[in-house]
């Protein structure tokens, strides 16, 4: 059956009769979706189109998701980034953002995000001192070097940092005496 597939639809290998029932295949595809997005987009009202922030400052900046430093133009109103736009008319993005460039001020904003440091004891989260953070991460990797030497233990980059910061971290793994450090996404 696989073979039939392969010469039926190959693209080397098409058939005037396959080809036909392909483009009949796509045509009806196209129709269908064209019936499915009816009524998906409307205009917006009024008061969608407001300006939502009407005294707050438009300052362009460079996203710092990654190396590329597409453009971005913040909203800030009292202090407080409260709204993005990308930067039509920035040189590298041209206008346009990944998904997470465009996501950029959620890990400003977001309710979930970490603002200081936190401990699970006894199946519970307590928030801890800076101090306390510092003292017990740094005496735990020294312990772990002295005891099993410093490839014991293994760093890991994120796509939510800068370029900046990798090389941070990088430059840390490589004092601590380890080349073992990769990248989240094959974690």
């Amino acid at each position: 059956m696989s073979e039939y597939i392969a010469q039926t639809f190959s693209p080397l290998r098409a058939s005037r009769r396959s080809f036909l029932k392909m483009s009949a295949l796509g045509v009806g595809a196209g129709i269908a979706s064209l019936n499915a997005s009816e009524g998906v987009v409307r205009q917006a009202t009024q008061e969608e189109l407001k300006e939502a922030y009407p005294d707050s400052q438009k300052i362009k900046t460079i996203c710092t998701i990654c190396s590329v430093g597409c453009g971005i133009i913040a909203e800030v109103k009292n202090g407080t980034w409260v709204r993005q736009e990308v930067a039509q008319d920035h040189p590298v993005s041209l206008g346009g953002h990944c998904s997470k460039g465009a996501d950029m001020i959620d890990m400003v904003r977001s309710a979930k995000r970490v603002k200081y440091p936190m401990k699970k004891e006894n199946g519970e989260w307590k928030r801890i001192s800076w101090e306390q953070a510092f003292d017990e991460i740094g005496s735990k990797l020294a312990s772990l070097k002295n005891e099993h030497g410093a490839d014991s233990v293994q760093f890991f980059g994120s796509a939510k940092v800068s370029n900046e910061q990798c090389y941070y971290i990088r430059k840390f793994s490589t004092m601590f005496g380890t080349n073992n450090i990769d990248h989240q996404a094959r974690l």
